[in-house]
């Protein structure tokens, strides 16, 4: 029987996106993180298990201010929003 997909959610804020995952069964030096432009790759890794995702973020993010916690199985990956999307977004909102 083949493991459930974890649970991602993608949320947008004034200032920044957040990118919640259910990750359980994974420590946290079993996790890699990487960002560029609007593309986020999130992997995992431990003895008996792999995980690999890449996802599309809503707006461009500056890859220097990852902000990330992982407690109880689930990461939480913050990430500021560059100026330009700032911009657009008070001019739209």
């Amino acid at each position: 029987m083949k493991e459930p997909e974890p649970l991602i959610d993608v949320l947008e804020e004034k200032d920044g996106i957040i990118v919640v995952a259910e990750l359980a069964g994974f420590n946290r030096e079993d996790l890699r993180i990487h960002v560029k432009n609007q593309r986020l790759t999130l992997s995992a890794e431990s003895p008996d298990r792999k995980y690999h995702k890449s996802l599309n973020l809503p707006k461009r993010v500056i890859p220097s201010t990852i902000h990330m916690t992982y407690k109880n199985g689930v990461l939480e990956i913050q990430l500021e929003k560059t100026v330009e999307e700032k911009a657009i977004d008070k001019v739209a909102g």
